[in-house]
């Protein structure tokens, strides 16, 4: 049988992603702690699943990764939401307000 949440969540990775980027600057490990907590626990990234969505949305210029300095001498990659990334974001964001309002309108029983 065919895992259905996998897929709905392929087809929206760059969305979740985006959503917490838009928020503010923030790092790999620190963005799968947040999804994961904000779904309560249904979304849960691995690291081979976020890095190289966070490398292809920067590639396609939707953020952008800065290294940063910690006081302890360590560094750390932070993801900034681009101009682009935000229009991209709001497409999105209007196609999939569209699409579950099309689908609560389907399951929904039908009232007369």
């Amino acid at each position: 049988m065919m895992d259905y949440g996998r897929e709905l969540l392929k087809g929206n990775t760059d969305c979740l992603l985006l959503c917490l980027i838009n928020n503010q600057a923030t790092y790999g490990y620190q963005i799968i702690k947040e999804l994961e907590k904000r779904s309560n626990g249904y979304f849960r990234f691995k690291e081979g699943t976020l890095y190289p969505a966070l490398h292809r949305m920067e590639k396609e210029k939707l953020i952008k990764g800065e290294w940063q300095m910690l006081p302890n001498g360590q560094q750390r990659r932070y993801y900034h939401i681009t101009k682009r990334g935000k229009q991209v974001l709001a497409k999105r964001l209007a196609v999939w307000q569209d699409f579950s309002t099309a689908v609560r309108l389907v399951t929904q029983p039908a009232t007369t």
